[in-house]
């Protein structure tokens, strides 16, 4: 409790409680990471008073007049006083030594607490916390405060250098409410500057639902419509608000979402999607995030932990009546209140997604085109929603030749394959022509059997992390992983596997091995093949060559796995190769052709072969090849 220390009928001082230094600490190092803070508290508390005298008006008629209920700021650069001034319900003097002689206890939470029913609706309290007015020596080394409580006539002066000790004693009359001049220290300047002060209304008070006036200016003009009912607001309004997060005056966004809740949490909300991911562009990864407010006063900006990393495009505001306005950024990842926010915002936001791509199917393929990737990047990351969001996914498909740019869902696909199908296809490439050119397709067109087409390796990172669909496998083309389902053969085109191997294919095998090495993992038979001599097939459990390869570009120290060369023992080069390499002195030239096949495969694949023996070989070829003209 605080004590008089000297009483006279003029001015009385007293003792802070022993904890005030201590406070300051906190304040300066834990609470409030900013100076400009203090002025956010100090607005917040006058607009409390107000939001205090607006109710009492409503309830006894002697209290009522015409003045509109506003906070003021005043700076005196000559004295260098900020003052920060309201017209709401004041503070008498046991009220001046009870809120602002005592650590942590807050007038608005006993006011708050005295409350019922539909009176308690009415209000929307910021101060709750007692600490926020002595922030305001973060900015001064004196603080007066200048007072006129509605319930009586007598005016008062409080001061404190912060020290220990504080006085009051009666001032001249005021009119009703209460005036906080802040005597700055010596180094904050910048404080009595307009441009600061708006500055820092604007960003963290704009919503304040009374006018905050600097220079006759109201600086906080921005209307709070996540709190008005959703069907008094127009989509003009909307837009305003996303012009005024994203500071773009003529943007629209592709959407949004206007969200309210009292229960299991109170918050309002509304968050939009940007009709263009700036990320596709090059300029990085986005590194704005949600204004995250407690009743309307903004506590972060750009607040990232609101929701998952990969929906970092979105933005917007929320506000929560459940959130402590003094914490800092550890103490919110630490609040399970903030937990809770987080995975309800999240869900809503999928939900939101599920609706556009059943409901407006061309809306959210335009949404998938430009935020896709970010999609994808959830998979690998958010364990809990990574089967709502396999279900997001949209791939091109082998199926769709007259529209390649067409996109499918994964349930799409496997809505349309034979239930003997257990693998979901699919194959990578750096774009739609090289891929379909892949060696390994040829099987799968021949079986008319569907293959997802990936161009982007993020794809095959989420499918990877995906693994399954509806209870199928999702496999690489290129794997041999790869089955195939019953009933599925050609009558016009028997199976490799069922044309009889010429002889000697088992020699061309066997020569390829020895002249290959340790560069593949072995050389065999093929059964995928119909048209190419040969393909390079990666070992069960593998990525694809394609995601391997930007693997190994982004980190030089990773091994691709080894690949098997499969050779097609109908095609007209190999049955060649096999006559040859029945007669004596051909080894050599069979061996050199396995190099070249091989050498052939990598370049298909993407993947750079040995050049200097590449270049040699093809040379010793030509040369051979002109003689015989």
């Amino acid at each position: 409790m605080t004590a008089p220390v000297e009483a006279t009928p003029e001015k009385q001082e007293f003792s802070f409680q022993a904890e005030i230094k201590q406070l300051l600490h906190i304040l300066s190092h834990s609470l409030y990471q900013n100076k400009e803070i203090s002025i956010r508290e100090l607005v917040s508390n006058a607009s409390d008073a107000l939001d205090k005298l607006r109710h009492i008006q409503l309830f006894e008629e002697k209290y009522r007049d015409d003045a509109p209920l506003e906070v003021t700021l005043e700076v005196d650069k000559e004295k260098r006083i900020l003052t920060i001034r309201d017209n709401g319900i004041g503070l008498t003097h046991d009220e001046l030594v009870k809120n602002l002689g005592t650590i942590a206890h807050s007038g608005s939470l006993e006011f708050l607490s005295k409350l019922s029913g539909d009176a308690k609706k009415d209000l929307t309290l910021i101060g709750q916390f007692g600490v926020g007015f002595y922030s305001a020596f973060m900015l001064a080394d004196k603080v007066e405060v200048l007072s006129h409580s509605y319930a009586e006539d007598a005016s008062w002066r409080w001061e404190s250098d912060g020290t220990g000790r504080y006085s009051i004693e009666p001032a001249e009359s005021l009119p009703r409410g209460t005036q906080v001049r802040l005597h700055l220290k010596a180094d904050l300047d910048e404080f009595l500057e307009a441009y600061r002060l708006k500055s820092i209304i604007r960003r963290y008070s704009s919503f304040i639902p009374h006018p905050i006036r600097l220079e006759g200016e109201v600086l906080n003009d921005q209307r709070p419509i996540w709190v008005e009912p959703k069907h008094e607001l127009t989509e003009e309004k909307y837009n305003g608000f996303f012009q005024h997060l994203t500071h773009r005056p003529d943007a629209k966004p592709l959407w949004y979402l206007h969200l309210s809740s009292d229960s299991p949490l109170q918050f309002s909300a509304i968050l939009y999607c940007p009709e263009e991911n700036f990320e596709l562009l090059g300029f990085g990864k986005n590194e704005h995030g949600l204004h995250l407010c407690a009743k309307r006063i903004l506590v972060q900006d750009n607040c990232r932990e609101l929701l998952p990393e990969y929906m970092r495009f979105l933005y917007g505001l929320v506000d929560s009546a459940d959130l402590p306005l003094a914490v800092s950024r550890e103490t919110l990842q630490d609040n399970t209140i903030f937990r809770k926010l987080k995975k309800v915002l999240t869900k809503k936001v999928l939900d939101h997604l599920d609706t556009l791509a059943t409901d407006t199917p061309e809306v959210y393929e335009k949404f998938y085109r430009q935020f896709g990737p970010n999609l994808r990047e959830g998979i690998a990351t958010d364990f809990e929603s990574r089967e709502r969001l396999g279900k997001l996914l949209r791939f091109r498909s082998s199926n769709d030749t007259e529209n390649p740019e067409k996109l499918i869902s994964l349930a799409d696909y496997v809505a349309r394959v034979s239930e003997k199908q257990k693998q979901i296809y699919f194959v990578c490439g750096p774009d739609l022509e090289t891929l379909k050119k892949n060696p390994n397709l040829e099987v799968f067109r021949r079986k008319k059997l569907e293959v997802l087409y990936l161009i982007d390796p993020i794809d095959e990172m989420a499918l990877s992390h995906l693994r399954t669909f509806s209870e199928k496998q999702i496999v690489s083309i290129d794997s041999a992983e790869v089955e195939f389902p019953e009933g599925t053969d050609s009558a016009e085109t028997p199976e490799p596997a069922e044309a009889e191997k010429p002889a000697g294919f088992d020699r061309v095998l066997e020569l390829f091995r020895e002249a290959l090495g340790d560069r593949v993992s072995d050389v065999k038979a093929s059964k995928r093949l119909t048209d190419s001599p040969c393909c390079l097939v990666n070992p069960a459990g593998a990525l694809s060559t394609q995601l391997q390869k930007v693997l190994k570009m982004n980190h030089q120290e990773f091994e691709m796995s080894k690949r098997a060369l499969e050779v097609n023992p109908t095609h007209p080069l190999i049955l060649r190769l096999t006559s040859l390499a029945a007669e004596d002195g051909q080894a050599a030239f069979v061996k050199e052709c396995g190099q070249q096949l091989f050498a052939n495969a990598m370049i298909l694949e993407g993947l750079p072969p040995e050049p200097e023996d590449l270049v040699t070989r093809m040379e010793r070829f030509m040369s051979e090849l002109a003689q015989a003209k």
